[in-house]
């Protein structure tokens, strides 16, 4: 028999590493072409890697927990067929006990994946053999903290690792307190950058009381936690809000509903028209297509628009559709409604959530009218759709003004105020709603 590596595939241009969740075969099984034999996770996506061979399972080169980065070998696969003549290519080594990643995926900012230093090895070490994620070094390089200083940072990881969360409570609080060494050393001189915005709030205390029931976050709800906190302390949120008359576009899809379900077999909701609204608005105002990185606006060529939705376990994921001002309405309704139903039951591939450039989120399916949404980084906007109520309107016409029952809509508009100011956020929100407010009540889909 001959032994073939299963490698860790890509997953997207900002990927760089996986987490083993499971394996789903052991040493010795039997598996066969493209049957899944391992689950990882990346930010947000829990994902299986089959095997691209049949065989035999004979070596696991990772353990639950560990990060292996996209490209390396994650398991060998005993073939039938004769041994090649020149020895097998040896498989990665097993990290030893002192150079196990952290088992959280650290990797949740995007910027950083995307405009960080080139990534350091695999077994990056200080001294003392201590081990650092790349994402740590990144910040570290960042944040202009040397070697030296990173090795006197505590951390919280297996065997006193550093994780992410320990490099950023170190910079919120860098300045405040000398840190604890045996000799006395020098204040260090801060550089703007490096300077926190806010000194970092003590934990809220929580007392508990009788048959009070205490819930540990699963790994997602961390992730969201940290990306939302992150958000609100780096871009200073601003919101606008707009009232739209979608009576048209209401009896509109009164109309066609039926005939489109049976023709296509599913449904046809107000959110691909949503989405295309807004698609069309980010063509009109283009800078709201953008990232900040550091002192620099960065201008998007493709308009991907993210679209929140709420999982069976009632975490949040924002599966994007990618090119959206490419496509027809029609071509929209059908990528929307294949990414919201794959999005519930957790069966993205981690690519379906990466590249977002702007981000709408329907809290009218909750009832709610509208909402103040926290932008998804890097993205620096965000649109929160309210709920469709018919209410008394004025209408003004040739004869007067009437008062007419119509169908009213608020739009919420959050964006960062960096870079977005109040006259381009309340001027793309009124596009936005003047899109839906024209809709052609004889549209063809």
């Amino acid at each position: 028999m001959a032994e073939k590596p299963i490698l860790m595939p890509k997953m997207g241009e900002s990927i760089a590493e996986a987490t083993i969740i499971r394996w789903l075969k052991n040493e010795g099984d039997k598996v066969e072409k493209d049957e899944p034999i391992v689950e990882i996770a990346t930010d947000k996506v829990d994902s299986e890697i089959p095997s691209t061979e049949s065989g035999v399972l004979v070596k696991q080169l990772y353990k639950d927990g560990q990060v292996v980065k996209v490209g390396e070998p994650v398991a060998m696969i005993a073939t039938e067929g004769s041994v090649a003549s020149a020895p097998a290519p040896t498989p990665a080594v097993v990290a030893s006990p002192q150079t196990t990643p952290v088992k959280e995926v650290e990797k949740t900012i995007e910027v950083a994946a995307n405009h960080a230093q080139p990534a350091a090895p695999a077994a990056v070490t200080a001294s003392g053999d201590r081990f650092y994620s790349p994402l740590v070094l990144n910040i570290a390089r960042t944040e202009g903290i040397g070697m030296e200083e990173l090795d006197r940072i505590p951390g919280t990881g297996k065997e006193g690792r550093v994780t992410k969360s320990d490099i950023l409570n170190y910079v919120q609080n860098r300045g405040a307190a000398p840190a604890a060494t045996t000799t006395p050393t020098a204040p260090e001189v801060q550089s703007p950058a490096a300077t926190p915005v806010a000194e970092k709030q003590a934990p809220v205390a929580v007392s508990l009381g009788a048959g009070d029931e205490i819930i540990e976050m699963d790994r997602v709800r961390k992730l969201i936690a940290d990306h939302m906190v992150m958000s609100k302390r780096n871009s200073p949120h601003v919101t606008s809000f707009v009232e739209a008359d979608v009576t048209n576009l209401v009896n509109w899809r009164n109309k066609v509903k039926d005939k489109f379900k049976k023709r296509e077999g599913e449904n046809i909701t107000f959110t691909p028209v949503f989405v295309w609204a807004i698609a069309k608005a980010i063509k009109d105002f283009p800078m709201i297509n953008v990232s900040v990185d550091g002192d620099k606006i960065i201008k998007k060529k493709n308009i991907n628009i993210g679209m929140a939705v709420a999982q069976q376990n009632g975490n949040l994921i924002v599966p994007v559709i990618k090119n959206a001002d490419t496509m027809n309405l029609l071509g929209i309704t059908r990528v929307v409604n294949d990414l919201a139903n794959r999005a519930r039951v957790g069966k993205l591939s981690p690519d379906e959530i990466q590249g977002g450039t702007y981000t709408v989120t329907n809290v009218g399916s909750f009832g709610n009218v509208m909402g103040t949404p926290v932008i998804n980084q890097p993205q620096v906007a965000i649109m929160a759709i309210g709920a469709i109520r018919k209410k008394p309107a004025v209408i003004e016409t040739e004869y007067g003004d009437v008062i007419a029952i119509r169908h009213m809509m608020f739009l919420s508009h959050s964006y960062d105020h960096r870079v977005v100011d109040g006259a381009l956020g309340g001027m793309f929100v009124r596009k936005v709603a003047d899109y839906l407010e024209q809709w052609d009540s004889e549209t063809e889909i």
